[in-house]
């Protein structure tokens, strides 16, 4: 029988995000903490028999709070691209079924997109039993996009230059959080030209650094981005403000945005907050935790 594996593509949430100036490729060098989270896609792979042409369906989760259309060419998605990029790696084909369900919302600076193509890397790694190293792994993921060398492994991590220099902590933080999805799409080369409009500042590793080396605080999280999409989003700011006022404490933009997160001082605060921030703003909102990298195992099954 052929093989399947499922895989989980784990949401990541910025805690601190500090981006300088273009480089002379127009690539921003960035400092960021990134964590990933207990919210997922998730992929479920099938291996086919040698010449078979590999077939993919994106598809929302029945428990997604989002739903736009999926109108991309299949081409273009992330995780159908790191499944060309690791053929061409290899020099032969890997024939594949691929079923991606996705919960993490389009646009929101999540990095579902990304974490969907890093699963599918480990994913086809296991399925086929390639063993590439993680190091493999994540040198073809930068070829790809900026977040997924982080998200092959996850957990907590420093991430800098332009994504590809990654430095997973040992330890993944405690973090309980509410993510506020407003339903917006933050086009990100956008909220990176209104950045640039506005003047990038230096990029500030050691004030990243010195927030990773601690235990998190909300008052003290910060994103260079945030304002340039509140910019690009208009919307965005007023939804903050909303939000802030409920909940009387920090709320913060991830990534390049449109989602919105507020620090949690346990689990039982996050799944309040949220219910109040749904009832009152009528905004969807997320009770989530830090996942570490057993939230990207992959399980291996034959198949039925």
């Amino acid at each position: 029988m052929s093989r399947k594996v499922h895989i989980k593509a784990p949401a990541k949430i910025n805690a601190a995000l500090s981006v300088g100036p273009p480089l002379a490729d127009g690539m921003h060098p960035i400092s960021s903490w990134m964590i990933t989270v207990d919210l997922y896609d998730e992929i479920e792979l099938t291996a086919l028999d040698a010449g078979s042409l590999s077939r993919y369906a994106i598809l929302w989760h029945e428990e997604a709070s989002q739903t736009p259309d999926i109108d991309w060419p299949i081409a273009s998605d992330l995780a159908v691209r790191a499944h060309l990029a690791l053929e061409k790696h290899l020099d032969r084909p890997l024939p594949l079924q691929m079923k991606l369900e996705k919960r993490i919302p389009l646009g929101g600076g999540l990095g579902g997109g990304s974490s969907d193509a890093a699963a599918m890397l480990r994913g086809i790694n296991a399925l086929y039993e390639l063993d590439l190293a993680d190091d493999v792994l994540e040198a073809i993921a930068a070829e790809i996009g900026s977040d997924l060398p982080f998200l092959v492994r996850g957990g907590s991590g420093i991430v800098e230059g332009c994504g590809e220099q990654v430095e997973h902590l040992d330890e993944l933080s405690q973090l309980d959080a509410v993510l506020v999805l407003p339903g917006l799409a933050c086009d990100t080369g956008q909220v990176y030209k209104s950045l640039d409009t506005a003047g990038a500042p230096g990029v500030d590793s050691d004030r990243v650094r010195s927030l990773a080396s601690s235990m998190i605080d909300g008052g003290a999280l910060f994103n260079d981005l945030a304002e340039p999409a509140m910019c690009v989003a208009p919307d965005l700011r007023a939804h903050q403000h909303a939000v802030a006022e409920l909940v009387d404490r920090p709320v913060h933009v991830s990534g390049s945005g449109s989602t919105l997160f507020v620090i949690c001082q346990n689990s039982m605060e996050s799944e309040a907050m949220a219910s109040a921030i749904e009832s009152k703003i009528g905004l969807a909102a997320v009770p989530v935790s830090a996942a570490g990298r057993e939230a990207g195992m992959v399980v291996t099954s034959p198949a039925n």
